[in-house]
């Protein structure tokens, strides 16, 4: 970082590319989402027509996906946390900008 670049603005385009990220994982996760619920209403609808039972390894596999699940939901809480930090950290800059600007007056 050069002398001449404010802290505040290099801690608000690191929040923002993290915002950013954020929200293209979030976007993935829906689309995943999206496409786990249209074959689950796929599955039971040849579920119903056939008569037949769920197989065995559709229950695994909806384990494993849960496994996923909780695994990538820790992972944006984590992303959130570490948003809310840049976020404090860019006020708390902020503020001590406005201040020292205030005082130079």
């Amino acid at each position: 970082m050069s002398d001449s670049e404010r802290p505040d603005l290099t801690a608000f385009h690191d929040l923002e590319q993290l915002v950013r990220h954020l929200g293209d994982e979030l976007a993935g996760f829906r689309r995943r989402a999206l496409v786990a619920e249209s074959r689950v209403k796929e599955l039971e609808r040849m579920e119903e027509l056939s008569g037949h039972k769920p197989q065995r390894d559709l229950a695994a596999r909806c384990a494993a996906l849960e496994q996923e699940n909780a695994s990538l939901q820790g992972r944006l809480e984590t992303a959130t946390a570490r948003a809310r930090q840049m976020l404090d950290r860019v006020r708390f800059i902020r503020q001590q900008t406005q201040a020292t600007a205030g005082g130079d007056r």
